[in-house]
């Protein structure tokens, strides 16, 4: 079958990948999780193009891949990201209680112009993987250790308190480190206000990741595209294939149940001040065992799921979900 042939078949998807660009969206979503894929574009020569992605929880427990964007230049910019988010606002999402990213700079700025009341949080994973790539290898175990009394703690201010003995510790030998960890600190808290269930789902950006995944070994297999157009049907077809049999929906259903539960307080106020349902210290702590988070999870060689990066990849040991005891999202 030629080229020509194959761009006329899927040249009739594009009214169906307009109209699925434009639908209407849920007015809440209880999270909404973005990230960015990069696609080889050919106009004039062959380069780097960004595809912004989002993926929304609804409050039923649904994931729904909410947006897919080209953007211009060759990586990742918050610049881009207020359009992205405009055109989900005018699709009818006025809000969303959590928003989780991976630390880009200046963007709960961009989040807070569009829905004010969103918490924007950063993924643990991607800030445990740059402290590793600060020190030598031979200081990976020591520094995991000192970590995990960070991410696991039962409240900021217990995290806090962790993070200043850290800094006493390391601040002098890999003070990058501790300005690291310094410089997320508010994009990093949120979540210790919540209680486990809710840790477990926005601490990562597994949900997100998963479905990118997808989308690399697609791309992959393809090469290079010809124009943005042609790269966006592509992207769109692969989404309409993601869950044929309906496993994957079922699952995930299942997994964010007990989120969407303590979420159902916060819908029915959306647009108010958020009153977070914090657990006592104790209950929080015997859910989040730093030494066993440790024992279960540091070992060389696991590979980060549904992304498939060794260690090297990162510069640092790799860093498994179950590390902050999290399921892994199953692939859609």
């Amino acid at each position: 079958m030629s080229k020509d042939t194959i761009s006329t078949i899927t040249d009739k998807v594009v009214a169906e990948m307009d109209a699925w660009s434009d639908r209407p969206l849920d007015a809440v979503y209880a999270a909404v999780f973005i990230d960015t894929i990069h696609v080889k574009v050919r106009d004039d020569h062959v380069a780097n193009r960004p595809v912004y992605a989002a993926i929304g929880v609804t409050l039923d427990s649904r994931k729904d891949v909410l947006a897919l964007s080209m953007g211009t230049g060759g990586g990742e910019g918050a610049k881009f990201w207020p359009s992205v988010l405009i055109g989900l606002k005018n699709r009818g999402i006025k809000d969303a209680f959590f928003l989780v990213c991976d630390g880009l700079r200046g963007f709960p700025e961009v989040v807070a112009n569009v829905w004010p009341q969103t918490i924007v949080q950063t993924c643990i994973i991607h800030l445990i993987r740059n402290s590793f790539r600060l020190v030598s290898r031979k200081h990976w175990d020591e520094l995991k250790r000192d970590l995990a009394p960070i991410y696991t703690a039962s409240s900021p201010e217990v995290a806090e308190a962790a993070l200043d003995e850290l800094d006493d510790k390391w601040g002098t030998r890999h003070a990058s480190v501790i300005r690291l960890w310094r410089s997320a600190w508010q994009k990093f808290i949120p979540l210790l206000d919540y209680d486990i269930d809710i840790r477990r789902r926005i601490c990562s950006m597994n949900a997100i990741e998963s479905l990118n995944a997808r989308y690399r070994r697609a791309v992959r297999a393809r090469g290079h595209f010809p124009t943005e157009q042609a790269t966006m049907k592509f992207l769109y077809l692969v989404t309409r294939i993601l869950d044929p049999t309906g496993t994957g929906r079922a699952r995930w259903t299942q997994r964010w149940k007990p989120v969407i539960n303590a979420f159902r307080s916060y819908s029915a106020t959306a647009g108010q001040p958020r009153k977070p349902t914090n657990p006592t210290a104790e209950n929080t702590a015997q859910a989040i065992d730093p030494q066993r988070s440790l024992d279960v999870v540091f070992g060389l060689g696991v590979l980060v799921v549904g992304v498939g990066v060794s260690d090297r990849a990162f510069g640092g040991p790799v860093v498994h979900d179950r590390a902050l005891h999290v399921d892994p999202e199953p692939e859609p």
